[in-house]
């Protein structure tokens, strides 16, 4: 028996062989470059979308925490009002809008001379019908309302200058035209009168402000609905000071009128000290 030994291919077979050995070697190699390119590209796509979701995710969360603050800010802090009628000109325009700062009373005393928004005593105000603004408005000032950017229920409120505090005897005029606090004439800088007058309001009075209650005044004293006008209401024109909603702190709107409202501490400076004799 013979072994029979194959013979050494050589020539073109033994090229085809070894071609066809480097072919089969080789197509592995670029099918692993391909599945990892895919892979590669869905890693990245997949990063692509979660980055988005997390963009939108972060959006909403800031959006609603933007909300939460303002309305919290609205609630507890500061809100806006506008001014719809003339009493408090020159001082404030009709249609500017202001900031109040809610700590007053709760948290800040007032003043003499703090300009001050409150609810309607009873009877300052006469019923007006709401006009129809449609469901669009109503809803976009909704909406600007929890966040305090509206007030829809200004015209549910007054705003007058705090002329007389718990204990206070207010009286008009002395005879140059001067309201008369604690027996101490005040110069008013900021009262807007009718031309060639001098009496700081219509009508002579003299009022004690009992406890609990405020004596208020609009700057524009002839044209103002305020405690003069309403000084033989049975409420006698005294404000309670529960009805405060806040003292008024500038003027937010038009932006050319933007400007901080004075409570003229050296007008009433007199008076803080006879009040405390």
């Amino acid at each position: 028996m013979t072994d029979e030994v194959q013979p050494e291919r050589s020539g073109d077979g033994a090229e085809r062989d070894r071609g066809e050995e480097r072919v089969d070697t080789t197509r592995p190699r670029m099918s692993l470059r391909s599945v990892s390119s895919m892979a590669t590209a869905a890693t990245r796509r997949d990063r692509r979308s979660r980055s988005a979701k997390l963009f939108i995710r972060d959006i909403l969360v800031i959006f609603v925490a933007a909300l939460l603050i303002s309305f919290l800010i609205k609630t507890f802090l500061i809100r806006s009002f506008y001014i719809p009628s003339t009493s408090m000109e020159s001082t404030l325009l009709v249609n500017d809008r202001i900031i109040v700062n809610q700590l007053v009373p709760e948290v800040t005393a007032i003043q003499h001379g703090d300009v001050v928004v409150f609810r309607d005593p009873g009877g300052w105000l006469n019923p007006a019908p709401e006009p129809d603004r449609g469901p669009l408005v109503e809803g976009v000032d909704a909406v600007l309302a929890f966040v305090g950017l509206s007030a829809p229920d200004s015209n549910d409120h007054l705003i007058k200058r705090v002329i007389g505090l718990p204990g206070d005897t207010v009286r008009c005029c002395n005879d140059f035209g001067q309201l008369v606090i604690n027996g101490v004439p005040i110069t008013e800088p900021y009262i807007q009168l009718p031309p060639n007058t001098t009496k700081a309001t219509k009508d002579d009075f003299e009022v004690t402000v009992p406890q609990g209650y405020l004596w208020v005044m609009g700057d524009n004293r002839f044209s103002s609905a305020d405690s003069a006008f309403h000084r033989n209401d049975p409420s006698g024109g005294f404000v309670p000071i529960d009805n405060v909603v806040g003292r008024a702190l500038l003027i937010s709107w038009p932006v050319n009128r933007w400007t901080p409202l004075d409570n003229y501490p050296l007008v009433f400076a007199g008076v803080e000290r006879e009040e405390a004799e």
